[in-house]
């Protein structure tokens, strides 16, 4: 296979990443709300439906983007690179780690720094007064 067709063959990997990240990210959405729509009905309790369909919701974008990175980092393969590319790819890579960040810590409802101390705690229990 010649450089010219490992090329090619690179940006249609990524672009095939790209398109299963947003079908991802179409089909979260989706399964969110059904999920909502059908736990709400069930249990009539829609405030714990909407907490559930939020995470439901952040866990299929947090998904998709993670592709989105990914495509975005194996499309610099084929690209050619200049100080504009690089500063582009840059840029977009941290605008979707910031989303990704804020995502899962919406998801999980603390820091990232904080959640080893919190799942220490779950798993100890309540701790007895003495």
């Amino acid at each position: 296979m010649n450089t010219a067709g490992a090329h090619a063959f690179v940006d249609q990997l990524a672009k095939l990443l790209e398109l299963v990240g947003v079908g991802i990210i179409i089909g979260g959405v989706a399964l969110a709300a059904v999920l909502f729509v059908r736990s709400g009905l069930r249990s009539g309790q829609w405030q714990a439906a909407y907490q559930d369909c939020r995470s439901n919701l952040g866990r299929g974008i947090l998904l998709g983007l993670e592709l989105l990175v990914g495509a975005d980092i194996i499309s610099t393969i084929t690209a050619p690179l200049t100080v504009q590319s690089v500063a582009l790819l840059g840029g977009i890579i941290v605008i979707r780690t910031f989303l990704s960040f804020s995502l899962e810590t919406e998801i999980e409802g603390c820091w990232p720094w904080q959640r080893a101390g919190r799942n220490r705690s779950e798993r100890e229990g309540p701790t007895s007064p003495g």
